[in-house]
């Protein structure tokens, strides 16, 4: 299940360009895109992130993403995990 999650971190992290504001969601899933895009970010990437939780912020700090408050800053694209998908892409997020 690990591979998994990490294959679908590292996907989303496609999506995250050079000047956008980045939304930094919370748990395992998540983790690891935060990881690779501190990797991009050492590699050249000039982003900002925008953590939502403390936990996040912490794995953002450790890993080198800049943060901005939320107040200040409009979300170019967030990652985020979800504990359930159904078929229509319909989603429960925080359950648990």
């Amino acid at each position: 299940m690990e591979e998994l999650k990490k294959a679908a971190a590292h996907h989303a992290t496609s999506y995250v360009k050079d000047g956008m504001i980045v939304g930094l969601g919370t748990g395992s899933t998540t983790k690891y895109a935060i990881e690779k895009i501190g990797e991009m970010v050492k590699d050249g990437l000039h982003i900002k992130g925008i953590a939502t939780s403390r936990e996040t912020e912490k794995l953002a700090n450790e890993a080198g993403i800049p943060l901005v408050p939320l107040n200040e800053h409009d979300i170019d694209v967030t990652i985020d995990g979800a504990d359930q998908v159904d078929g229509k892409l319909n989603l429960i997020k925080g359950g648990g």
